[in-house]
């Protein structure tokens, strides 16, 4: 049999419990493991690592490429980025698979209704870039990005995911009635992809309808596409539908490294105590060891953790309360002596190893066939009303070769007004149009258009050109916009 080396890091609060649970079902299935025991999170906080994730545990999955994790707390007061989402990041693992589906024993107002789907969430990108400024002393920014590359990836993995599966149907899930650029391009990506799968149906559905529809009808999804805070809140609703995050495993998927996952925190008041519900590490290992190709072990797990909740002898706290909860070692322990059953009815879904669409390592350019720039839009600090600075702005553009076609307030044009009531701050957007015939925005206009602004006293913190590509415009118009 094949040894698979795996980094194993045990997490924080509840974390070392309910990963040891995991690996002693894993290693009770009979999978050749070799265990590397690496550490991220608070305690590697605690000793001045900034990220959480120390030099050895990078070093660690490295080697590995596949790694099971305890949940990992981000402290509050030190360290910086959630410890979290840098592994997802330095292992570029763009995917995020949560799969839901209905347990038996576990009763919940849709018992009977045959939930059974899986979000995937792209993991990367998004608001979850974290890039995020103070504009002003009251005004925060967080940049939201979105590619077509990272889109491509995730459509792409969807679509074989739900083929690995045996799904028939894919939906994507997005706002881009109100995000037509950033939301809208995984939206059109996805309808580019669609033809490339013609056994799969396909349909757009808008976020807050998807939300809805899956408290109303949770049963009609097999496969929800959708960006990274999307998927975030959407899985998690999906995971309160079928008995809460103690039974919600996930997948981190990468072209190279893979991470598995509980969606659940750390819950620290509960740590040591023996009553975590280890269902959700226990079922991220049985996706992990499909990921290794290692199938029959996975499904007789899964099926012997159905079978445990099915036979109802012994229950986890959140399903019967403290009171005739079993221990998080006596669930285990329920568990392993279970493998090899199943209960009638109930069955772990017939899969095929996930085929991860190849990795394209050069940077992806798209060229347009013809582009250009209008102008700019200028992002201003101004203690004024929309009317003095429209005068101010009106003035000071014309020597500059500029012309002010409006300004927004949070988005809502509010000079030249349109008779709207709107609750300004001192946040201005300025749009100036530059009318160059040849679609070429002259530096050093647009300097001198900024250096006329900071004379008279306008503090200026971001700009953005105003471009074309093949027609189209590559920004959008505020609120009120003709």
């Amino acid at each position: 049999m094949k040894t698979h080396p795996i980094t194993l890091i045990p997490g924080d609060g509840i974390g070392p419990e309910v990963v040891s649970s995991a690996r002693r079902v894993i290693d009770a299935s009979g999978v050749k493991i070799q265990w590397e025991e690496a550490r991220a999170g608070a305690s590697v906080f605690l000793k001045g690592v900034a990220s959480g994730v120390p030099r050895e545990t990078i070093e660690s999955i490295n080697r590995t490429r596949v790694a099971l994790k305890g949940p990992l707390e981000t402290p509050v007061g030190y360290g910086e980025k959630s410890a979290n989402v840098t592994l997802r990041k330095l292992f570029e693992t763009f995917a995020n698979l949560r799969p839901i589906r209905e347990f038996p024993g576990v009763p919940t107002p849709y018992t009977g209704r045959g939930i059974d789907f899986v979000v995937v969430r792209e993991n990367v990108e998004d608001l979850y870039a974290g890039i995020e400024h103070m504009q002003t002393p009251g005004v925060a920014q967080c940049l939201k990005l979105i590619s077509h590359k990272g889109c491509e990836k995730i459509v792409n993995l969807a679509f074989e995911v739900a083929l690995s599966e045996g799904r028939r149907s894919v939906h994507c899930a997005t706002k881009a009635n109100i995000m037509k650029l950033t939301e809208g391009l995984l939206k059109r990506t996805f309808e580019e992809a669609a033809p490339r799968f013609p056994a799969i149906q396909t349909q757009h559905i808008v976020v807050d309808n998807c939300a809805h529809q899956l408290v109303k009808k949770p049963e009609q999804f097999e496969v929800i596409v959708t960006t990274n805070m999307n998927g975030d809140i959407l899985s998690d609703l999906a995971s309160a539908l079928v008995g809460g995050l103690g039974f919600a495993p996930s997948a981190n998927i990468g072209h190279d490294v893979a991470i598995f996952e509980a969606v659940h925190g750390s819950a620290p008041k509960y740590a040591g105590k023996d009553v975590a519900n280890p269902t959700a590490l226990i079922l991220s290992g049985v996706m992990l060891l499909r990921h290794l190709g290692e199938m029959e072990a996975a499904a007789r797990i899964e099926n012997a953790v159905l079978f445990t909740l099915a036979e109802g002898k012994t229950l986890p706290r959140d399903v019967v309360g403290d009171a005739k909860a079993a221990g998080t070692r006596a669930f285990t322990d329920a568990i392993i002596a279970n493998l090899g059953r199943a209960p009638a009815g109930w069955r772990a879904r017939d899969y095929r190893r996930l085929r991860v669409p190849p990795r394209r390592d050069q940077i992806v350019t798209v060229r347009p066939g013809q582009r250009r720039d209008f102008g700019v839009d200028v992002f201003v600090e101004a203690d004024m009303t929309p009317s003095d600075l429209g005068g101010l702005l009106t003035r000071l553009a014309e020597p500059a070769g500029f012309k002010l076609k409006m300004i927004s307030n949070r988005g809502t044009q509010v000079f030249p007004s349109r008779g709207a009531a709107t609750d300004c701050i001192d946040h201005w957007r300025c749009r100036f149009i530059h009318p160059h015939p040849n679609g070429h925005l002259p530096l050093e206009q647009v300097n001198r258009l900024l250096d006329s602004m900071e004379s008279a006293g306008l503090r200026w913190m971001q700009l953005e050109k105003l471009p074309e590509f093949d027609g189209q415009p590559g920004f959008t118009k505020a609120q009120g916009e003709d």
